[in-house]
This record gives structure tokens, sequence and C-alpha cells, in this order.
């Protein structure tokens, strides 16, 4: 009767904490992060009665928490890549919204000045097209201005996203490291402390979102948690600062960095991956960086094929044409940590060789060296980097004065300035050069079949250009150049002289003159203005392969491509984190149906315990009684 009592009671003991554990369940259905747990009960060990084992009841060995160490990884892998791709996707979608829009995007500004140019070529002479033209060369300019400030303003709210999630890293980090403290105490009572295990995963979840995490398991319960490649962001119970230093050439840059105790700050941006954070500095490197640097070049290579071709035109007064177009400089940043007093003065030296790269030059123990920064590539230099022989390296001339120490760095970057220093450099409509400097004519004596081209300009800044020259053959075949000597003569072959080169075709007889002259008084000559309006089509950068129109197009296209499969694997990504957060739930998470169910079998049971104590009871009271007659 006393191992019949003692069975009831145990089961009594044993499903009371069952129905406690249901219950528990049953009202953290709606907290996030909550696992399911579970009273594992166990048959108590049995007495020996005489011939055999009776047993003893019932025990609840633990409360085991439902948790699947592998699904929550997935989990947290998923969400990390999911918040990265995110992050990045929405920053995306500013830059394509910035350039594809139909109304103010680069190419539909691009398109206006184009067309201004072929309307001063169609009326040279015509004043109000020539406002138009500077109007449209102005809103060109601003328009390219007001892209780069915009990308600017991206980049310094990037920075203080960047701020703000290495905070909340840094808190999430000491929250864990607590949470490993009150663990390991909890834990040395025997059993898992269920409910702060829960805690601490949920912080490990939101930090997977922040950035991607890794971590192992010590005996005492505790998680040591890893960053970047290794680097230890909790140890226990001991938790290391995120945190943001200034970039060591730009003040305005944030970069990343991992601070134990108090050691000095260790910088571990280029091994930051996942998260939010990973997902911002991929498109601070991988995006933004290269479009300002890309904008810049298109603005360079702009102002730089409608100057040359500008300059070789005549205004209306019979000026040749300046600059119509003023351009930035390159940017040269010192390192903070340069011991030396050595300084660089860049400058764009062939536009068609300029890279969207920027570059850092590094004194060493025998000389210069120059490293393309967005592939490390070591990039190879001609010169000695004095103002008589500059280095020469991918369309840059750059020169180094005073003294320079060994490891000393200076980061180059060549078009970063070229969109937000882009201006128009008149303002009078009368100084469009839209006719040629020049203008070719045969002899109305000529006796030959011969016939003379225009004329181009190829080199503007020759001080003859203007000068009157008389063409005469001495012969069918040969002609001298201002009574110069005899020069074979080659239909359509080129004849060049003062900064000009003509053709002449077909059979001139000897006796023939022709002349190259001044253009004074052609204000009805448009041949500058159509070569202006050409001067974006034709090829000029990477080698002179692209135009700036093309350049401006791809660039366009790039950022729209690159933002639809930002879009793309964000969503592919969505799909994987909630797969993975659904194969979790299914181990982990409450069933309110389940619960139900197991809440009426433990209530039945223990109904069943309490009434076998009752019997136990009324047995006890009948034996009491026996014994008192």
């Amino acid at each position: 009767m006393a191992d019949f009592l003692s069975n009831g009671v145990s089961a009594l003991l044993a499903f009371q904490r069952a129905i406690d554990t249901t219950s528990h369940n049953i009202a953290n259905v709606g907290t996030d992060g909550y696992s399911r747990q579970r009273a594992e009960l166990v048959t108590r060990p049995p007495d020996i009665k005489g011939n055999g084992y009776v047993g003893s009841g019932v025990q609840v060995a633990t409360t085991r928490r439902m948790y699947d160490d592998l699904l929550a990884q997935q989990v947290r892998i998923s969400t990390s890549s999911f918040n990265s791709l995110d992050a990045y996707a929405t920053q995306m979608d500013r830059i394509n919204n910035l350039f594809g829009n139909t109304t103010t995007g680069l190419s539909v500004s691009m398109q206006k000045f184009s067309n201004a140019l072929q309307d001063v070529a169609n009326s040279p002479a015509s004043l109000s097209a020539r406002q138009v033209l500077l109007s449209e060369a102005q809103g060109l300019a601003e328009r390219l201005k007001s892209y780069d400030s915009q990308l600017d303003g991206y980049g310094t709210q990037i920075e203080s996203q960047i701020t703000s999630e290495t905070s909340e890293i840094s808190t999430l980090a000491q929250g864990i490291a607590d949470l490993n403290q009150k663990i390991a105490l909890a834990g040395a009572h025997g059993q898992p402390p269920n409910d702060l295990l829960d805690q601490r995963d949920r912080l490990l979840d939101q930090l997977s979102g922040h950035i991607d995490v890794s971590t192992v398991r010590q005996d005492d319960g505790q998680l040591n948690v890893f960053v970047g490649t290794g680097q230890p962001l909790v140890m226990g119970g001991e938790a290391a600062k995120v945190l943001t230093i200034q970039d060591r050439y730009d003040a305005t840059r944030q970069n990343i960095a991992l601070q134990t105790g108090s050691g000095s700050p260790v910088e571990i941006t280029a091994n930051v991956t996942g998260g939010t954070l990973g997902g911002l500095l991929d498109f601070r490197t991988q995006i933004l960086d290269p479009t300002r640097n890309a904008l810049g070049r298109i603005s360079i290579a702009l102002a730089s094929a409608v100057n040359t071709q500008h300059r070789a035109g005549i205004d209306l007064a019979g000026n040749l044409g300046g600059d119509l177009f003023n351009i930035g400089g390159v940017e040269v940043l010192k390192s903070s940590a340069n011991t030396g007093s050595g300084a660089l003065t860049v400058t764009r030296s062939d536009v068609s060789a300029l890279t969207e790269a920027d570059y850092r030059l590094e004194k060493t123990a025998t000389g210069w060296s120059l490293i393309r920064e967005d592939t490390g590539a070591a990039i190879t230099m001609t010169g000695a980097g004095t103002s008589a022989n500059p280095f020469i390296a991918d369309g840059l001339s750059i020169v180094v004065s005073g003294t320079a120490a060994t490891g000393d760095r200076f980061e180059i970057r060549p078009t970063r300035t070229g969109a937000s220093g882009i201006s128009v450099a008149i303002t009078d409509p009368n100084r469009i050069a839209a006719a040629a400097a020049i203008r070719a004519d045969a002899t109305a004596a000529n006796t030959g079949t011969g016939v003379i081209s225009a004329g181009t300009v190829v080199d503007a800044t020759n001080p003859a250009l203007r000068n009157a020259v008389t063409i005469e053959f001495l012969t069918a075949n040969t002609y001298s150049i201002n009574g110069g000597p005899a020069l074979a003569y080659s239909p359509g072959a080129p004849i060049t002289a003062n900064g000009w080169s003509v053709e002449i075709t077909g059979a001139p007889a000897a006796g023939d003159t022709f002349t190259v002259s001044d253009n004074v008084g052609g204000t009805g000559d448009n041949r500058n203005a159509l070569a202006l309006a050409n001067a974006l089509g034709k090829g000029l950068l990477d080698g002179s392969t692209t135009s700036v129109n093309d350049a401006a197009s791809r660039l366009v296209g790039r950022v729209g491509v690159a933002a639809r499969q930002a879009q793309a694997s964000r969503d592919a990504q969505s799909v994987v984190k909630q797969e993975s957060i659904d194969s979790r739930e299914s181990v982990s998470g409450v069933n309110l149906d389940e619960e139900a169910a197991n809440l009426i079998k433990y209530q039945q049971a223990y109904q069943a315990a309490a009434q076998m104590i009752r019997v136990a009871s009324d047995l006890f009271d009948s034996l009491l009684a026996a014994t008192r007659r």
C-alpha cells in the first residue's frame, strides 16, 4: 500500500510538472524566439521485493528544449544573407531611379544637349538656338553635379547607417556575453536553463541580421561568437566592441574595427560579410564608389570631347573658340599615417587611358609603386616622378615633391571629382564656335577636275592655323605649298599644314591652285557645330573605343542590370530564409492543437494519479478500522 501511495504521489508530481510545462508552452505561443519545451518522463528506479522488482513510479528527468542546432544555424545564415542582399538592393534601387528616370535621367539629359548642338548646326547664326545650347549645357552640367551630390548624400547616409549598425552589434554582443554568464551559473545545477538559452539564441538571430557570425559552444554551455574570418566578438562572458574608425585617407569615411577590452581597435573592414552591415559595405565598394568614378569619367570625357572640338572653331566675332566646359581636377588624399613631407601633383594626361578605378601610390625602399585599389594589381609607371619627367600611368601624370618616408601612401582618385567640378565656361551665345576656323577653295580658273574638301582642324593651338596657304599643282602628279618643295600627289590623301588637314580628289591640271584660309565672316558656317554634335558619338574612352554617349548608356544599363539582379537575389533569398524559419518552427514552434491534446492527456493522467492516492487512502483507512476491532 505504501508503494501504491508512493507511485500515485510520483505520478501526481510528474504530471503536474508536465501540465506546468504545457501551460508554459501555451503562454509563450506568441513569444519571438521561444522554443517548445517538453517534460521528459522516466521511470523511477524499481525496488526489489522478494522474487522480483516492483516499480516505484515516475519522475521528470528534465525539461527538454525542442531545438535543433543545425536548423537554427541555417536560419542565421539565411537571415544574414537576406539582410545583406536587402540592404544592397535597397540602395541599388535609389541609384537606378536616379539615373534611369525618364525625365531627369542621364541618357535623357545627354540627349537634350545633343539635340541643342544639332539645332545650332541647323541654324548656326541663330542667337536663340545658341542660347538654348548654353541653357542645355548649363542644365547638363548641373544635372551631372546633382547626380554626384546625391551619390555623395547616399554615401553620407551609409556612413551614418554603418555607425548605427556597429553600435547595435556591440549592444547585442554584450547581451550575449551577459546571458553566457547566467547560463553557465544556472547550468551548474545540472539542468539546462531553457528560457535563458532561448533569449541568447534570439540575440544571436538578431545579431546575424546585422553581420555574419559563427559560434562555438563551450563545455559549460557558453557560446563563443566570431565574426569576419574568425575575429572573436564574444568569448564566454566577455564581449568585444565593434566600432567605427576614420579611414586613413578620407576622414568622412568610416571603417570597421574590433576592440577587445582596453586594447587598441583592430580594423576588420575587409573581413566583414553578411547582414545589413556587410550589405552596406558591399554597396559602398562595389557600386557607390565605382558609380561616382564612372560618372566623373563621363563628365571628363564630355568636357574633353566638346572642348577639343569647340577650340577648333570660331565664334560670331571671328575668334577661335575656347573651352565650353570647366572640369574638376584629380583628387589626391594623403594617408594620416604618413611621416614624411612628400606631396603629389596629379593631372590627367590622356583621357582615353583613364579608368574608373582609384589608385594607391606607396613609397617603397627602392622607389614608388602604384596599386589599383579595386583589383590590387600593380600598375607599371614610366618616368621619374619629377616635373620634367613625371610618372605616367593609366592616363595620369604624377609629380612627386618633398621628401616621403618609406611606407608613406597617397590615394589618387582620377575621376571622382569630374562630375562635381563641371561647369559651363561661357555665358555669351555669340562665343559659341559653330563655324570652322578655316575654309578651303578651288580657284575658279582651274582647268582640271580636282576637288578640295572643306578641311578640318587637327591642332587648334598652331599659331599659323588661320594663315592663308596656297596649294599649287606643278604637274598633274605634284604640288607645292606656298611655293615650297614639290610633293607627290595621291588623290584623297591628306594634305596637312599649319594645324589643318584637307583632301584633294580628282585630276588637277598643272597650274591649278587651291587655297586654305581663315574662315572670317563665316557666320553661316555650321561645320564645327556638326563636329560638336558628332564628337559625343566618337570613340574617346577605353583607348578611343568608347564614346561619351556609349559610356553614359553603359553606366545607365549597368546600374539597371545590377538593380534587377539585386532584387532577384533578394527575393530568392527571402524564400530561402522563410523555408529555413519554417523548418526550425516545425521542431521548435508551439502547436496549440498539440499542446491542447497534451493538456487533456496530462489532466486525465493527473486525475488518475489523484484517484490512486484516494484509493490508497481508503485502503489505509479500512486497514486502520480493521485493527481497531
